[in-house]
């Protein structure tokens, strides 16, 4: 086949699906907002679920909000109705997803979470379906064309449902307020969690971190230098807040026989690169090569400038690399 005409049906299929994605944009209403202040309250599980392609939709919503900072659990209608309906608690919300919403694998759900009195949300496509009129709250994907070229494999409606569903969790992130170091908690493992590691979690701190006072002399840093091991040493005032740096570099550029009588105040650069403790790793790495330097001192904050540890580039690529 012509290659201008399979790439024509390739970018027909994208705009097909954008196109009901737009009609989605402007479905966000007011129910949304009270469905997501619901979910944030809840104190057990949220449960998606759903049949055929819409259940391999709810397997992903469902794993993005475990891993986004709300529990949930998927588990297909079938199972639930041959006694996985047990898994469910008043404590819990269900999300089914259903393009159709007439899918008879729901009643049995639908049946025991209205006796139970647990909170159902439908997203669905037919307002006049069991599931619009049954759950608490539904969420109405729009009617859109399918982009499957005969107009009905689920294609549109489940991309739909997948962007409503990454709407849903994402949202949530917000108003749990739900941040990097909740989100590193739970991917420590492989390249995602390495890319999340901070300085904070590999620094080098307490004695093994080589710092002096401003008016120490250069004979004090440079027994510092050498003991830590790190040819940088950090120069704090009284205030304890760091003023400067000296590297072995700084050593080499003020060679002159009194050096080893002058301050370290009178050697150090005053303008040093810094790094708050809880950037990225991945960044830091990539600042270090930029710039040529070996090693960064870390500090609590930008304001109080206190010099909380060390970090060098080898540490940052036995990590990241």
């Amino acid at each position: 086949m012509n290659t201008n005409r399979i790439k024509s049906y390739g970018k027909s299929v994208i705009e097909t699906e954008i196109s009901g994605a737009k009609k989605l944009f402007k479905t966000i209403n007011s129910d949304f907002a009270k469905i997501i202040n619901k979910l944030s309250k809840i104190k057990g599980k949220v449960i998606v679920t759903g049949v055929g392609k819409s259940g391999h939709i709810a397997s992903k919503i469902s794993s993005t909000m475990s891993s986004t900072g709300t529990l949930s659990q998927y588990c297909s209608p079938t199972d639930m109705s041959h006694g996985d309906l047990g898994i469910i608690t008043k404590n819990d919300a269900i999300i089914i997803i259903s393009n159709s919403g007439k899918s008879a694998e729901f009643k049995s759900l639908l049946d025991f979470a209205k006796k139970n009195e647990v909170f159902v949300i439908g997203i669905t496509s037919n307002a006049k379906s069991s599931l619009y009129k049954l759950c608490n709250i539904p969420l109405l994907i729009p009617n859109s064309k399918e982009a499957c070229s005969i107009g009905l494999a689920p294609t549109t409606s489940t991309t739909l449902s997948l962007i409503l569903g990454d709407a849903i969790c994402v949202t949530l992130m917000r108003v749990k307020n739900f941040k990097l170091k909740d989100y590193k908690k739970i991917h420590p493992g492989g390249a995602l969690g390495a890319n999340l590691l901070q300085v904070e979690d590999i620094m080098h701190t307490g004695r093994k971190m080589p710092i002096v006072s401003e008016n120490s002399s250069m004979r004090s840093v440079i027994v510092e230098m050498t003991k830590k091991s790190f040819g940088h040493v950090a120069v704090k005032n009284k205030k304890n807040r760091l003023i400067g740096i000296i590297t072995d570099g700084d050593l080499r550029r003020h060679i002159r026989k009194a050096l080893l009588d002058v301050s370290a105040k009178e050697v150090m650069s005053s303008k040093p690169m810094l790094v708050c403790k809880d950037e990225l790793v991945i960044n830091i790495l990539e600042k270090m090569n930029a710039n040529k330097i070996t090693c960064l001192f870390v500090i609590n904050n930008l304001k109080e400038r206190k010099p909380i540890g060390i970090i060098h580039i080898h540490d940052c690529i036995r990590y990241v690399n």
